[in-house]
């Protein structure tokens, strides 16, 4: 068999054009003709479309082209190429896209020269493929002497690859034992070539082949674009083409839908469990109560947790959900079951109390904070495993963990927190030029909020260089122990509780004030956003009562 090396490539010739068919998924096809890619339709002031002056009009028909073929509507394409005078593809690439989809191997690799592509490297890993493909049709087509020839004397001189054709080199004495994969099946038919091809066009640059779906990937990126400037938008579902995006306020937990008032005392703190099914309370009634979310978003109490002799705090979810901690003012650590609301254990260190508690990523271990300004790990019987202490353990009220479990998040000082490795020692410090009463962590660890003793919020991004990233204005603090929370649909929404008896709500990135909701008859010590509801929010007030916070009802 007679290779592309035997005879000299032809003249690199620049691109043609022609009239250009379609296959229905996608892959264009064409016809010969004379078209020029900067025809008679697009002189003059048709050059361009739309009213900036910004949209190539042959840019524009090619992709509207390329839609309809990709959306199968192969002889609607091929009439606009007709009527335009436009076509999709250059005589050359479509004889091109023609040849790989007959098998026309070396014909195909004597066509990609002709092109005119600047890029070398692109020829040379267009050819390799072209001519790797044609291997494995001829391989499993059983025509192992053709193989053998394509191999020796089309792949290996070109020196492209090399450790590729080596591979193929031991194929030929392996075949039969060895699986393959996809991207090479045994298959040899059209539908198998249209693959290739399209994973071959991808080589291939812009101006010489429309990538697929083009126009839906530009329309996507509009509504990518709406959505984000969207400050309301909270939902997942299909957008409109026909107007542009906007959301309302119905998007927003902005309604109280619920009143939960099981609690006898202030309510210190509540949070959602990860996967939103529950919902744990502490207050300075000492009770813990675990509450359960319906599938209907009603809220009912399942287990109200009593052992604590001082008010509770703080409570931290296990990673699956199954279990809680909980501490507060008489310095002690306890862990419950969900299920049968069955305190399992207690931690506590002689002559010293416990201020913090947080669950380590495993599950399978906890971590705590000291008085005497140490960290310690213990496994879930109680057994102390391990300790740190120094200048990273200040205070300890507050104690957090990133999502991969490998830094803890830590006041150092009044206006500082650290992030300390606590495999390797490493730290990461924050520094903010007012006292921080309380910190909160985005769902995948990546962000860090901060709340602070004037009442502002302060987001950093703590994933790689520590750097803030939004500061939120409106809050009201004075002296209590305020907590905020980062929610909604991408986390795009930050939300406070205020001393005010409001619930504060801003849209992250423009750092916009939403709205402020007003219910609560005390101030408002924390909030919690539903992580798998973007539409159900709770608030915890020192009126004793909690609020669950929903759609707003809008009248038809």
């Amino acid at each position: 068999m007679r290779g592309v090396e035997d005879d000299p490539l032809p003249k690199r010739m620049k691109v043609s054009s022609g009239k250009i068919g379609g296959l229905s998924d996608g892959i264009s096809v064409g016809e010969q003709g004379s078209c020029s890619l900067s025809g008679s339709m697009a002189s003059g002031d048709d050059k361009v479309v739309g009213s900036n002056g910004l949209i190539s009009k042959v840019e524009f028909v090619r992709i509207i082209t390329e839609a309809l073929y990709s959306l199968g509507y192969s002889k609607i394409g091929k009439h606009l190429e007709e009527e335009s005078g436009i076509p999709l593809h250059s005589n050359l690439v479509a004889t091109f896209i023609q040849q790989i989809l007959d098998g026309q191997w070396d014909e195909s690799v004597t066509t990609l020269h002709q092109i005119d592509l600047i890029d070398e490297s692109i020829i040379k890993t267009a050819s390799f493929m072209i001519l790797e493909r044609k291997f494995f049709e001829l391989l499993y087509g059983e025509k192992e002497v053709d193989a053998l020839n394509t191999l020796r004397t089309q792949i290996m001189p070109r020196n492209v690859n090399l450790d590729r054709a080596k591979e193929l080199s031991y194929l030929m004495v392996c075949q039969p034992h060895i699986s393959l994969d996809n991207s090479h099946s045994q298959e040899s038919g059209l539908s198998s070539r249209k693959k290739f091809l399209g994973e071959l066009q991808k080589l291939l640059p812009p101006t010489v082949v429309i990538p697929e779906y083009r126009l839906v990937r530009l329309v996507e990126q509009a509504l990518d674009f709406q959505r984000d400037g969207c400050r309301l938008h909270n939902s997942v579902g299909e957008m409109s083409l026909l107007v542009d995006h906007q959301c309302g306020l119905d998007q927003i937990p902005c309604q109280t839908v619920q009143i939960l008032e099981e609690h006898s005392a202030e309510v210190l703190f509540l949070k959602f469990s990860h996967n939103g099914r529950y919902l744990a309370s502490s207050s300075r009634d000492s009770h813990v109560i675990i509450w359960v979310v319906n599938a209907d978003g009603h809220v009912i109490m399942r287990h109200r947790l009593t052992g604590h002799g001082q008010p509770v705090s703080y409570v931290s979810w296990s990673p699956e959900d199954d279990q809680i901690l909980t501490c507060g003012e008489d310095k002690t650590v306890r862990r419950w079951d969900i299920d049968s609301g069955e305190c399992l254990c207690v931690y506590g260190k002689q002559n010293l109390s416990l201020l913090s508690c947080e669950w380590a990523a495993d599950g399978k271990h906890i971590f705590t904070g000291v008085t005497d300004k140490s960290i310690c790990t213990w496994d879930l019987e109680g057994k102390e495993v391990g300790s740190w202490q120094g200048k990273t353990t200040y205070r300890m009220e507050n104690l957090g963990i990133t999502t991969d479990g490998k830094e803890l998040i830590i006041h150092c000082k009044d206006d500082g927190v650290v992030l300390f490795g606590w495999e390797t020692y490493s730290q990461r410090s924050i520094e903010e030029n007012q006292k921080i009463t309380s910190f909160a962590l985005s769902e995948d660890g990546k962000l860090l909020l901060l709340n602070l003793c004037n009442g502002d919020l302060h987001l950093y991004n703590i994933d790689g260089c520590l750097h803030c990233i939004g500061e939120y204005k409106g809050n009201k603090r004075s002296h209590l122990v305020v907590r905020s929370c980062l929610g909604g649909l991408k986390q795009a929404f930050v939300a406070s509780g205020s001393e005010n008896s409001q619930v504060h709500i801003w849209h992250r990135h423009s750092v916009e004030l939403i709205c402020s909701l007003s219910g609560h008859t005390g101030a408002v010590n924390c909030v919690s956003w539903n992580p798998a509801n973007h539409h159900m929010l709770a608030s915890a007030s020192d009126d004793r009562t909690i609020r669950i916070w929903g759609f707003k009802q809008v009248n038809s």
